[in-house]
């Protein structure tokens, strides 16, 4: 994916032009936790001193110990509503942050920015490979904006470093969250899917090794292939494919993410027999060569609801593979 991420320019999303690889994503979930508050109560102070067993005795003792309950329940009450309003705290900032990131990440993307930054997202993640465990989503995009397959990248990471700066002053978050959120967002702004996304991914350190995003120029074979070595599934090269629908190459509107992608697709290559070099990439002009490839692109043009809801499904798969979670 070497072309610019700018609104007036094409926009690759998941191909490089200079690199090759393979595509596939194995999906890691944070492990959840919880923590458990253990009380243990002190022994109530005697009443009454035990001098025999007789009933009256023990009467007594009872009623002792209901004084002592009904006299320590309004102390008690205060301190149950205080814990409760602490386990709400401590469960608020995954929320809240979560809340603050979209917020902030809505006041710089637009939707003639959404193409470049949903990009970034792709070039971040695509670095994964299933054999190794290693790249995939974990920031270090950041480190790699000079290599030429990522040439247009430093407008997106501007875009995002400006919310980045709101939201750690609220709440430290990793390059590798706000990313996989900004992606989300993109679509969204654009009329797409609403796609939830997980919190607790760890930055690296360094930046991925080189050429592991798939060349633009590979044919359907090679991108099956690619993708497969990333963990992903032909339906999900396709599903994924279909965010080629944002950005200036032929798709449609360029701010819009819906089915246009596909629908051009089918009308270009499979009534006239070809398509315009001036229509998508060279990867996406030959997806629909092949046979199970052109399946999923003849359903999506056909049913917009299920492209959504397979793209929702892929872009969780791609921003989860590879991903380091920090405890919680």
């Amino acid at each position: 994916m070497a072309s610019s991420s700018t609104t007036s320019t094409a926009v690759s999303l998941l191909c490089s032009a200079t690199s090759s690889s393979r595509f596939p994503f194995s999906t890691t979930l944070p492990a959840k936790s919880s923590s458990t508050l253990n009380f243990r109560a002190n022994s109530l102070p005697a009443t009454h001193a035990a001098s025999s067993s007789s009933g009256k005795d023990e009467i007594l003792g009872r009623r002792g110990l209901v004084f002592t309950l009904t006299a320590t329940l309004p102390l008690l009450l205060p301190f149950s509503e205080s814990m409760e309003a602490f386990t709400a705290k401590a469960v608020e900032p995954d929320t809240s942050v979560y809340e603050v990131m979209k917020e902030e990440i809505r006041k710089v993307v637009s939707k003639g920015k959404a193409a470049g930054v949903l990009r970034f997202v792709f070039h971040d993640a695509g670095t994964f490979q299933l054999d190794d465990n290693s790249g995939g989503m974990n920031g270090s995009v950041i480190y790699e904006l000079d290599r030429p397959e990522n040439k247009g990248l430093k407008t997106p990471f501007k875009i995002l470093e400006k919310a980045k700066t709101e939201v750690d002053a609220v709440q430290p978050v990793s390059w590798a969250d706000m990313i996989a959120v900004a992606g989300a967002e993109a679509v969204s702004v654009c009329g797409g899917p609403t796609i939830p996304v997980a919190l607790g991914r760890l930055d690296s350190k360094e930046p991925d090794p080189e050429g592991k995003l798939p060349e633009e120029t590979l044919d359907a074979y090679g991108l099956k292939q690619s993708f497969r070595a990333k963990g992903l599934s032909t339906q999900e090269l396709v599903a994924l494919s279909g965010a080629h629908t944002l950005g200036n190459k032929g798709f449609g509107s360029p701010t819009v993410f819906d089915n246009s992608y596909f629908k051009v697709l089918l009308e270009e290559s499979v009534s006239s027999g070809s398509m315009s070099s001036m229509t998508g990439l060279p990867s996406d002009r030959a997806l629909p060569k092949d046979d199970e490839c052109l399946r999923w692109i003849k359903k999506y043009a056909d049913n917009e609801n299920s492209f959504f809801e397979d793209f929702e499904k892929a872009y969780i798969k791609l921003v989860n593979s590879g991903a380091r979670w920090k405890s919680l």
